[in-house]
């Protein structure tokens, strides 16, 4: 079985709207809408997990409605003080109808344009690995600073990778793995993969998608809501 854990459980104050980035509308849709419409409809997700603040819950259960894709959600689970714990959370509460070898498909309400290659191929390659992560090349040279003044030394960018979500990982593996790290450790994570890798879990990569951006500021969104209008988007040149 293979279950998509939406993330919606941060509160978007980069942005600096008054609700969280995932619930405005853009083209008469919620932000969030996208992603479970695109995931609750994959032939290849057996079930729908969302992580969301109680405050919010209610407001889902009616766009899942709306887009009739009710039939695959199995429940909510409440944010933790980052984005990690929430995914702990999801786990804990997926586990209670889930298989340990299930595979986890871990994604953000903010990128809303998954495409339905992208979750194809992630559930088709983890296959015969414990995890999978879509990763992006650094296009432009790398460098590391000790005091962000002065360079400290060059990296080589064929070797560095930026991350993406959906992050897919076997349930069973990666519950254990986040669960070493409690109750301290785990707040200290900045990627979904790193608990993975901290346990040697067998993480796959494979070529990310450009297109699948997550809205983190005003640009993000503005850029968003030109794709889904159809009007060409700005250069920022």
């Amino acid at each position: 079985m293979n279950i998509a854990l939406i993330l919606s459980g941060g509160t978007g104050t980069r942005l600096g709207a008054e609700i969280p980035k995932q619930y405005i509308e853009i083209g008469g849709r919620p932000v969030i809408s996208y992603c479970i419409r695109r995931l609750s409809m994959h032939h290849a997700v057996d079930a729908v997990q969302i992580v969301a603040e109680p405050l919010w819950q209610e407001q889902i259960r009616k766009w899942l409605e709306i887009e009739d894709v009710e039939k695959k959600f199995r429940g909510f689970s409440l944010p933790g003080k980052n984005r990690q714990l929430s995914i702990l959370h999801g786990l804990e509460d997926i586990r209670k109808y889930a298989k340990d070898t299930d595979y986890v498909f871990v994604h953000d309400a903010a990128r809303p344009l998954l495409s339905e290659r992208m979750i194809s191929e992630c559930l088709h390659d983890v296959v015969g690995h414990d995890g999978l992560v879509p990763v992006l090349p650094m296009k432009d040279t790398v460098y590391t600073s000790a005091d962000g003044k002065k360079i400290t030394s060059l990296l080589n960018r064929g070797e560095i990778f930026a991350g993406q979500a959906p992050e897919v990982f076997m349930l069973e593996k990666y519950w254990t793995a986040n669960r070493r790290l409690l109750p301290n450790l785990i707040l200290t994570i900045n990627g979904a993969a790193e608990p993975a890798v901290m346990a040697g879990m067998d993480i796959y990569l494979i070529p990310g998608d450009e297109g699948n951006f997550k809205i983190t500021t005003r640009d993000d969104l503005d850029r968003f809501r030109q794709i889904i209008s159809g009007t060409p988007v700005a250069s920022r040149n």
